[in-house]
């Protein structure tokens, strides 16, 4: 099986769906924020403060490469897609799907989560639906697209079971 590559806004459940699809698929769930922690020893507002963006970018695609691309389910980073080169990565390599959410449902999601750089400070619903409206034909690029939106886990997997047969 080649790689699944889960695709999304921040808080549109990627890790989530990564977990329970890789039960029920029997393989292993590899999470691109969390691979890249790991590699650089920084957490991720560490790198946007100290480093940048920009960098973040580089060690995000640098953290896809570096990942199997056979018999795996890859959550990656929100913005991940924001680099064509690692969207034409991620369809050579893989199936990607991208898990939708309606902005209203990310902003519930993302109440109280200060763990995200990009969303920092005030005006959190402009921020939400300025980066999100940038990134939307963006993530469209994927092979499947899947409404999380008021959807359980379970009911999201078998959607996307369905999808990639």
């Amino acid at each position: 099986m080649k790689a699944i590559y889960l695709t999304g806004f921040m808080g549109s459940g990627k890790t989530t769906i990564a977990e329970e699809l890789s039960r029920v698929l029997s393989v292993p769930a590899i999470d691109t924020d969390e691979h890249l922690v790991t590699c650089t020893g920084k957490t991720i507002p560490t790198i946007f403060e100290e480093e940048g963006e920009t960098a973040f970018r580089q060690y995000e695609s640098e953290s896809l490469h570096d990942l199997p691309t056979q018999g795996v389910i890859i959550s990656t980073g929100g913005g991940i897609v924001l680099k064509e080169a690692n969207r034409t990565y991620m369809k050579q390599n893989g199936t990607v799907i991208y898990l939708h959410c309606d902005p209203d449902e990310i902003i519930n999601r993302l109440e109280g989560d200060t763990s995200r750089p990009l969303l920092a400070g005030k005006n959190k619903r402009e921020k939400v639906e300025a980066i999100f409206s940038e990134r939307l034909p963006l993530y469209r690029e994927a092979h499947y697209e899947i409404d999380t939106t008021n959807q359980s886990v379970i009911e999201i997997v078998k959607q996307i079971q369905r999808a990639i047969g």
